[in-house]
C-alpha cells in the first residue's frame, strides 16, 4: 500500500539531485567567455589555466563583492580611500595558506591602524569562521569569494576546473589604485612577504614627533 508514496519520494529526489546538479555545472558554462591566462600558475609542476581579466599596477583596482562569516556582503568600496592589503589564498584548510594567513594577522600590530587587510579565498564561510576561532586569527578580515566568483574574475584569479583561488597578493592605494601585484608563480609556495609589508608601510608612513632639548646657558 505504501508503494506509491515511496515512489513519488524517489521521484521527488531525483527530480532536486537533477536541479542541484543543473545548478552547479551552470556556473563553468556562463565562463566560456572569460579571458584565460595559461602560462602564469604552476600547480604540480603543470600549468593551470586562470580565469578572468588580469590587471596591472598602476591600473584602478576593480570592485568587487564577496562576504563575511555570516553570509553579508562586503565590496571594496566599503574601504574607498584607505589602503588595502589583499592576500589571496586557495584554501585555509592547507599549510602554506593557513601560515600565510597567520603571518599577515601577526603582522597587523606592526602596521599603521589606517591600514586595511584582507584575506580571501573560496572557502565556504563556515570554515572560514572555524578556522580563525581555531588558529585565533581576529585582526585582519576573513572573506569568502564561494558564492559569487566575484573577486576571483574581477582580478583573473579562479584557478579553471578546480573553483579555487590562486596564490596572491595585492595592495591597493587610498586612491583606489593597484600599488603592487604579486601572482605566486607556484601555487605550492609563499608569497614574498617582505616586499609586501614594506610596500604597505610606504603607503601609510607613521610621523614621529622629535622633541629637541632647549640649551640651558
Amino acid at each position: 500500500m505504501k508503494l506509491p508514496n515511496i515512489s513519488l519520494a524517489l521521484s521527488f529526489l531525483l527530480a532536486l539531485n537533477s536541479l542541484s546538479i543543473f545548478t552547479a555545472s551552470a556556473i563553468p558554462l556562463q565562463k566560456d567567455n572569460l579571458q584565460q591566462s595559461t602560462d602564469l600558475v604552476k600547480a604540480n609542476n603543470k600549468f593551470v589555466t586562470l580565469l578572468g581579466t588580469q590587471i596591472d599596477v598602476g591600473q584602478k583596482a576593480p570592485n568587487f563583492k564577496v562576504v563575511n562569516e555570516s553570509f553579508v556582503p562586503v565590496t571594496l568600496n566599503e574601504f574607498a580611500g584607505k589602503n588595502i592589503l589583499i592576500s589571496v589564498v586557495p584554501s585555509l584548510d592547507t599549510g602554506v595558506c593557513s601560515l600565510q594567513t597567520k603571518r599577515f594577522n601577526e603582522e597587523v600590530a606592526n602596521l599603521p591602524k589606517d591600514i586595511i587587510m584582507l584575506t580571501i579565498s573560496n572557502d565556504l564561510p563556515f570554515a572560514q569562521k572555524r578556522f580563525c576561532k581555531t588558529e585565533n586569527v581576529d585582526k585582519l578580515k576573513v572573506l569568502s569569494d564561494s558564492v559569487w566568483r566575484d573577486f576571483g574574475i574581477n582580478y583573473g584569479l579562479l584557478i579553471k576546473d578546480m573553483g579555487l583561488l590562486t596564490r596572491a597578493i595585492f595592495i591597493i592605494d587610498s586612491t583606489g589604485k593597484v600599488a603592487y601585484k604579486e601572482i605566486v608563480e607556484n601555487i605550492s609556495k609563499h608569497p614574498n612577504y617582505e616586499l609586501a609589508l614594506s610596500t604597505i608601510k610606504a603607503l601609510s608612513p607613521v610621523n614621529v614627533i622629535t622633541q629637541t632639548k632647549k640649551e640651558t646657558k
